[in-house]
């Protein structure tokens, strides 16, 4: 059986590199990607520059700005960074079509059966060497026969172990410590003796079939992909390179380490199986249009949309999708980019109005000093209903009064959701339930049908509710008062129409329940206002007046 070929790409400048490329550095001067870590800002990705002036990922940023005045940064955005890790794997597919990302800076690729298209896999891994230099990225790469031994080679092949601090190095200690360094001595007494660091002797990229473990023996143990207590762990007990697990009784290690560290070394030897997980190829729905000379004013960039739209609706109606969500990206002449979304409330596939939606947006676009091209992008598309091509349908044809009504409210939706957002948009469901606050549900209207009919109460309920609120009255009882005080103000009873009561639901501990029984009255005082008071008759709680609505 033909042995397995993976390929690993790691991109250890990947965020700072890119940044450079687009312009928010300058060339040849320190630059850093700041990520928020807990209260802290600290260096998540560096350029050569800057590694070279001593700062390293991981370093507080107050900390490298005190090292180095001239470091330029910027914040990190996790969106932006997957989108060039995404467009790297869609490159990479012309080496393998097996490709899988593993964010923020990998890549990994089976090359089986692959590498004799480019002349071997020497000729493979220098043109992907040549092409990322092209692009300006630094890479480090590897081949192995799991994936596991190439992520390990890419990363820890040709650099020194670094030296761990531990009771062994005496120099490190306090004078009592050395006093009493005889008796720590564990490798005079048959223990491992501790290697001293020094390079790895496994300098090549490209592992030969068959010889994995030899490749992966003088590598420190944190290139097997486990957690970094579990590599201080080892480091203490002397076991500081892959090659020292091997005269280890695994059940001894699993014992102490769990399964985890025996099932990362037999996925690096090759012993269990670690398939490469490429993503479902996506579908792309995005069209640009490229102008001779920048544009800025409102009119051009409406023009420009206008353009786009036919052209993006017949790739969408193609595939049987609809937009749900549309991007407009104007990028200007600056190298900066200026983005608005619009939400739609359905999957539509006639997008006659998605230009109006994005123009209400207009005013958060900065053209700058000019736009010198805009990109239409379908960010969310989903197949298309019957339901919706029934409607389109009928709507075209103009068949019923129905279709218009749905389509007006659709309308509404989305105009109203380009303000405030589609998730702020709700609509009421009926639920079965004698308790009033609970007669119905509160669901999102943009991903909701109306409600095709609602059951009539019995008796007539308030057109507002809300959470009861006491109401103060001179004589407690269930006897409906004369006069009471709500909300500051002193009202008089004029007509009432009750009592209705209305138990609680028994099988339930609510807390707002727990006055017990409630007797509700319709109540219109002197100066017209329509309220609904019930009496609570007392249960875990004490007995009293509440107002819970109002019907007008």
């Amino acid at each position: 059986m033909k042995s397995r070929r993976i390929m690993s790409l790691w991109f250890p400048r990947l965020a700072a590199e890119h940044s450079v490329r687009q312009g928010l550095g300058m060339p040849g001067m320190p630059f850093a990607v700041v990520g928020q870590e807990g209260q802290k800002q600290v260096l998540v990705s560096l350029s050569a520059e800057a590694e070279a002036a001593g700062l390293r990922r991981g370093q507080p940023l107050s900390d490298a700005c005190a090292m180095c005045s001239t470091l330029q940064t910027r914040l990190m955005d996790p969106q932006v960074d997957h989108d060039v890790l995404t467009a790297l794997c869609r490159w990479a597919g012309k080496f393998s079509p097996w490709v899988s990302e593993e964010p923020p800076d990998t890549l990994v690729a089976d090359i089986t059966g692959c590498a004799h298209l480019f002349g071997g896999e020497a000729t493979l891994l220098d043109q992907v060497k040549t092409e990322c230099a092209g692009l300006g990225l630094t890479l480090r790469a590897s081949i192995a026969d799991s994936v596991g031994a190439a992520w390990a080679l890419a990363r820890f092949s040709g650099k020194e172990m670094a030296g761990t601090r531990s009771g062994d190095d005496i120099a490190q200690e306090a004078r009592a410590t050395r006093s009493r360094a005889a008796k720590r001595r564990h490798w005079e007494r048959g223990g491992p003796k501790p290697v001293a660091a020094a390079p790895s002797s496994c300098g090549a990229r490209i592992v030969p079939p068959g010889q994995v473990w030899a490749a992966l023996a003088d590598l420190p143990v944190a290139a097997l992909r486990i957690e970094e207590d579990m590599v201080v762990r080892l480091n203490r007990l002397g076991l500081r390179r892959i090659g020292d697990l091997a005269g280890q009784p695994r059940a001894g290690l699993r014992r102490r380490f769990g399964h985890s560290l025996l099932q990362r070394l037999d996925q690096a030897l090759g012993t269990e199986p670690e398939p490469v997980n490429p993503a479902r190829p996506r579908h792309h729905f995005g069209v640009r249009l490229t102008f001779p000379e920048p544009i800025g004013a409102r009119e051009d960039i409406e023009a420009a949309i206008k353009r786009l739209l036919p052209t993006l609706e017949e790739r969408l109606r193609t595939t049987g999708r609809g937009m749900r969500q549309v991007r407009l990206e104007c990028h200007r002449s600056d190298h900066k980019t200026s983005r608005v979304e619009v939400g739609l409330a359905h999957a539509m596939t006639a997008l006659d109005r998605v230009c109006a939606l994005l123009m209400m947006k207009a005013d958060a676009i900065d053209a700058g000093c000019g736009i010198d091209m805009i990109r239409l992008v379908a960010t969310v598309a989903e197949p298309v209903t019957s339901r919706a091509h029934a409607t389109l349908a009928a709507a075209e044809h103009g068949d019923t009064m129905q279709s218009t009504r749905e389509r007006q409210t659709e309308c509404l939706l989305n105009r109203i959701g380009a303000r405030i957002g589609l998730e702020t948009i709700v609509r009421l469901h009926p639920a079965e339930s004698h308790i009033p606050e609970k007669t119905f549900n509160v669901l999102h209207a943009a991903w909701s049908e109306p409600a095709k009919a609602w059951p009539q109460p019995r008796t007539l309920r308030p057109l507002e509710l809300w959470r009861p609120e006491i109401v103060t009255v001179l004589k407690e009882g269930p006897e409906l008062p004369a006069t009471f005080h709500w909300r500051g103000r002193a009202f008089e009873t004029r007509a009432a129409l009750g009592p209705e009561r209305v138990a609680p639901e028994w099988w339930l501990d609510e807390p707002e329940w727990r006055t017990g029984v409630r007797d509700y009255w319709r109540v219109t005082t002197r100066t017209d206002e329509r309220l609904w008071l019930y009496f609570a008759h007392g249960a875990a709680k004490s007995p009293g007046w509440f107002c819970q609505g109002s019907f007008c």
